[in-house]
């Protein structure tokens, strides 16, 4: 429980400096950490053995920094998905570039394009989801749903998903009146919401399927860096791609 708290203290205080300082290089030099060790644990989650795809893709998430993200993104999976043509490679390579590459370049790319402060509103979104998911599950699991979520994840009960997401909602579309009217806010920080309980049910997948309890032992009582951004994986494309169609 110590290690945990401690490990929870240094990674708020990281991202809050990162977040007042907020420069660009700084953020970028963050997301291609993470990416990097990400990618280093979803090899073993997806059995990926080829490492040259593993250095490479490490190569363009540092890249990024300096480049357009989504640039970086679509030549890093192209590259990837030529590679293993030309060569006749098994095609889990890519999964990485998928998974988490892709998803982190799309952050990055919505921090350019946006503000920090629209990264903190992410922010506050997934992770009431994800708090309030888990306080109201403990207290009314199957109280009204007899039946879990889903056989991934037998733990996540219906009860706390459906209390994690309405959480999240709400806390979104009031912050989020800072960027969006309440409407838009709502219904973004809905669909952000609901995207980061897949996120993290498919997180979950990959390490049942792994036969795995954490994808990684790098954060000291927390797992690994998959296992505390799961849910951002799939939210931030989520966002990403709303504010893009709606040009804000």
């Amino acid at each position: 429980m110590k290690e945990r708290l401690v490990t929870s203290v240094i990674l708020i205080t990281l991202l809050l400096v990162v977040g007042l300082i907020d420069n660009v290089y700084l953020t970028g030099l963050l997301i291609a950490v993470i990416a990097i060790a990400g990618m280093y644990e979803a090899k073993r989650l997806f059995g990926v053995e080829e490492e040259r795809v593993f250095y490479f893709l490490s190569f363009m998430a540092v890249l990024g920094i300096f480049v357009n993200p989504i640039l970086i993104a679509v030549a890093g999976i192209l590259s990837v998905g030529g590679y293993i043509a030309f060569y006749q490679k098994d095609i889990n390579p890519i999964s990485i570039a998928l998974y988490p590459f892709l998803s982190l370049m799309i952050l990055f790319s919505l921090y350019l394009q946006t503000s920090m402060g629209m990264i903190g509103w992410l922010i506050l979104v997934i992770a009431s989801t994800d708090s309030f998911a888990y306080l109201i599950g403990k207290n009314f699991k199957g109280h009204f749903f007899k039946e879990g979520f889903s056989p991934t994840s037998p733990n996540k009960s219906w009860e706390g998903v459906i209390g994690g997401v309405a959480s999240g909602t709400i806390l979104g579309a009031i912050v989020g009146l800072a960027f969006f009217n309440f409407f838009e806010a709502f219904i973004i920080a809905l669909s952000i919401s609901i995207a980061s309980v897949f996120g993290d049910l498919f997180e979950s997948y990959l390490k049942r399927r792994a036969g795995v309890k954490d994808s990684g032992n790098i954060l000291p009582g927390h797992g690994g860096v998959l296992d505390r951004i799961d849910g951002y994986l799939f939210g931030a494309p989520v966002l990403w791609a709303i504010i893009l169609s709606i040009g804000h």
